[in-house]
């Protein structure tokens, strides 16, 4: 079972169901020519896809075109159902910076035939995550700013006011379906600027203080 480390202390958290929300800035929206949805698009990745910057990124081989997408992830720390927005950052613990890496010709050729994205979202070390600072850290987790450098170029700028969503209406949204179990992780959409990885791509991530760094294995 994967793990994440939650800081200042180093408490090590089992990881449950990863849950991912796409479509969540208009922008991103835009350059894959997507439509904007009345509600999250809601979709989820296997908790052993999930990796921290001690393993590298492994392109998979059925994938031409695995594109990054940096986001801001959130940590269950307390179980809810049908948890209004006024009470969701209740049951975050912890917040990171993490990558929702997609094939995107893999998903493409799905979406045209009606099936589902999994294998193009769920392949191995397909979720990357940086450590989890406390919620209690950020004052606003509507205002929160983060970036990917990839070989030095920045390469996506995000802006969590920009979101469609926020981080309230998505614990609303996904407690609705479901119970959320401390130890899932919530990866929460992606801004614009997503592109192709190579081998031996480095990608730095930042936002605040949180730092992370991924490699892609060499071929």
């Amino acid at each position: 079972m994967p793990q994440i480390n939650l800081l200042p202390d180093n408490v090590h958290v089992d990881v449950g169901t990863i849950y991912c929300i796409g479509r969540n800035y208009i922008k991103h929206i835009q350059e894959l020519e997507n439509e904007v949805n009345a509600e999250p698009v809601l979709f989820l990745k296997p908790a052993a896809s999930l990796i921290t910057q001690h393993r590298e990124i492994e392109l998979p081989a059925f994938s031409s075109d695995v594109h990054h997408e940096t986001e801001l992830v959130l940590l269950v720390g307390r179980e809810g159902r049908n948890v209004s927005e006024d009470h969701a950052l209740h049951h975050i613990a912890g917040i990171a910076i993490g990558l929702d890496l997609t094939a995107r010709d893999t998903q493409t050729a799905l979406r045209e035939k009606g099936l589902p994205w999994t294998v193009s979202k769920g392949f191995e070390t397909a979720a990357c995550v940086s450590d989890f600072l406390p919620t209690q850290h950020f004052q606003d987790l509507g205002a929160l700013e983060f970036s990917l450098h990839v070989n030095g170029e920045l390469r996506q700028q995000g802006d969590t006011s920009l979101m469609i969503f926020s981080v309230p209406r998505i614990v609303a949204f996904i407690s609705s379906i479901v119970t959320l179990e401390p130890g899932d992780l919530i990866y929460t959409g992606t801004p614009h600027g997503v592109a192709a990885l190579a081998p031996a791509d480095r990608l730095d991530l930042a936002m605040g203080e949180l730092r992370a760094t991924f490699t892609v294995k060499s071929a």
